[in-house]
């Protein structure tokens, strides 16, 4: 029988997974639903040290003479200080112990709770990995905890052996046993250069056999000619299909921009649930587009493969399990190298998605900022580079179709506005001979405005400047409520970049409609005029707000608007009974059924 705590049956099935099975235990309350949860485990081999200080050691040798990880548990408070001596040594030994502290509700911390230390991290620089599990609440409680007690057993051995720590607050006493059996709990795995071949050919052989691929590229500032070459190849190997947004910088065959066409305001549930792959496999840095926040909503209907040089656990899709601690390059080069002669990519998967992005209609817009931006980027020559400041010029941007060879950067790392315009401006004087091109907003332009002046900026700089008086983005996301909140929010002002930009030695443009845009742009884009220039455009945020709505309303499938029209149906029908919503419905000549 197995304990009612979520987080100690995670641990303890991540044990029988890993094959950790030998278990140092000393005597106390906060550990006795572990405890009692594997003594009556025939897997586990328990062993009873009531000393703690002594238990540490003790499992120290036993580790050392059986070359397996030994997990140590103890209560709360001074117990977990003795292991304090015996983990040190097991660390300066490279020996793998789990080091199990019970512990109580962390938000009782400093409220003279009895037996209760502050615990989190106590080992501090002498475990490879310390953990603070979460009281296990929800869903996303769970998932958490999942992925801290997976991080903590990946170090045992990842570049070298020790010790790791795992904290476990509980928010009550637990002394019953209700599960018969434990339920599954996703290990996630490591494969690297030390796994042996038949793992890496397991994979191989799993990823051969896959219907629905989807490679999902991550913000890269460079990428190899050979890993785009690489990426071509499995293309055509396996039945894939790979997802790129403008900061991927990768323009091998098989791709398609989901920054549209996956968006949570255009796909229908039910359309993702058809196109829903069976393996995603990532790489790289931030991903933008709205495709992570449907595969989240998705998460563990797929297996997620995570390609992360340096090992580390990166769970973005909540639905990790295995972790390829490799370069792309060379994830791409093995897997071409070693699938079986023949096997070939039936398009079936690639076809559906790029049809589906393909099917996105693109209104006329009127005078907005995503007018603006569609007639700067669309004519941005190819070789030149692009910073896009967040969020809203990296959004509207991957609505439309950049010339080939352009280098897109944009700081999502952080997703912070303060530092775009002198980040562009590093990233240009790179390269004098370099077409380089700024779309920013006039909150993330103002902020660092400063770097306008540098004695260093050359002719190759043009910088577009969207001043909507505010941050758009706040009406874009629904938190402006109302004109109060464009003091506090929003941060609605008057203010212009003409004087300052003269005054730095830019040429300054500037239109507040579409005429006097269409007029200027010509000039902005022409890399003959001598000097950097600054083209400032003048709209309205609320209404560039309402044109990206617009957008989405004109372009949404059918499907996606009938699903939200009888998501609509049913809420009416649930609030104030369908009776009425029927008699409503009736007077204003809607059909409700």
């Amino acid at each position: 029988m197995y304990t009612e705590i979520k987080p100690y049956q995670i641990i303890i099935q991540l044990l029988k997974e890993r094959g950790i099975r030998h278990c140092v235990l000393s005597a106390g309350s906060r550990n006795v639903p572990f405890v009692h949860s594997i003594e009556e485990d025939p897997f586990f081999k328990c062993y009873s040290i009531t000393d703690e200080r002594s238990a540490g050691y003790f499992a120290l040798g036993l580790s050392q003479r059986i070359h397996e990880p030994v997990v140590i548990s103890c209560t709360s408070s001074t117990a977990t200080c003795n292991y304090w001596p015996p983990v040190a040594e097991a660390y300066y030994q490279h020996v793998p112990l789990i080091v199990l502290t019970g512990d109580r509700d962390y938000e009782m911390l400093g409220q003279w709770e009895d037996q209760m230390i502050d615990q989190v991290g106590m080992f501090d620089r002498h475990v490879r990995k310390s953990v603070n599990l979460p009281i296990v609440r929800d869903d996303d409680d769970y998932i958490y905890c999942r992925r801290l007690v997976n991080e903590a057993l990946l170090e045992l051995n990842h570049n070298g052996t020790g010790p790791v720590h795992i904290n476990v607050p509980m928010k009550y006493y637990s002394t019953t046993f209700p599960l018969h059996s434990l339920p599954e709990v996703q290990a996630i795995h490591r494969v690297d250069w030390n796994s042996s071949q038949d793992e890496w050919q397991e994979k191989v052989n799993q990823l051969a056999a896959a219907k629905r691929i989807l490679v999902v590229c991550g913000q890269e500032s460079y990428v190899s000619d050979e890993q785009q070459r690489q990426m071509t190849e499995f293309f055509h190997k396996f039945n894939s299909a790979i997802a790129v947004d403008y900061m991927s910088n990768i323009e091998c065959e098989g791709t398609f921009n989901p920054s549209v066409c996956m968006d949570t305001r255009y796909v229908s549930d039910k359309k993702f649930e058809e196109l829903l792959p069976g393996i995603v496999i990532s790489f790289g840095g931030m991903v933008f587009s709205g495709l992570k926040a449907m595969l989240l909503r998705y998460h563990g209907k797929y297996e997620h493969w995570l390609v992360q040089e340096d090992g580390e656990v990166c769970d973005l899709f909540k639905s990790l399990t295995t972790i390829f601690a490799c370069t792309p390059e060379y994830f791409f080069k093995y897997f071409n190298e070693h699938v079986e002669n023949g096997i070939a990519n039936d398009m079936k998967y690639h076809n559906e998605l790029v049809d589906y992005a393909d099917s996105v209609k693109y209104p006329d817009f009127g005078w907005s900022n995503i007018y603006a931006i569609k007639n700067v980027v669309t004519r941005i020559p190819s070789e030149s580079l692009l910073h896009l400041s967040i969020n809203n010029a990296i959004r509207i941007t991957n609505f439309f179709k950049l010339q080939p060879h352009v280098k897109v950067y944009a700081n999502i790392g952080t997703h912070g506005i303060d530092g775009c315009l002198p980040s562009f401006l590093g990233q240009a004087v790179a390269d004098s001979d370099t077409p380089s091109f700024l779309v920013i907003g006039d909150l993330s332009f103002f902020y660092g405005m400063n770097a306008l002046r540098s004695r260093h900026i050359g002719k190759n700089v043009r910088i577009l400047l969207l001043n909507n008086h505010g941050g758009e983005e706040f009406y874009y996301n629904g938190m402006w409520r109302n004109k109060a909140s464009d003091l506090h929010t929003t941060a609605r002002h008057n203010a212009k970049a003409e004087g300052w930009a003269k005054s730095c030695g830019f040429t300054y443009l500037t239109a507040s409609d579409k005429k006097s845009y269409d007029a200027a742009v010509d000039q902005f884009m022409d890399s003959s005029v001598e000097g950097p220039i600054l083209f400032e455009v003048f709209t309205e945020m609320s209404t560039d707000a309402q044109a990206i709505y617009d957008f989405y309303d004109l372009s949404r499938p059918r499907d996606f608007i009938s699903e939200v029209k009888r998501k609509g149906k049913e809420f009416v029908k649930n609030t104030i009974g369908k009776e009425t919503a029927l008699k409503i419905a009736g007077s204003l000549g809607v059909k409700l059924k």
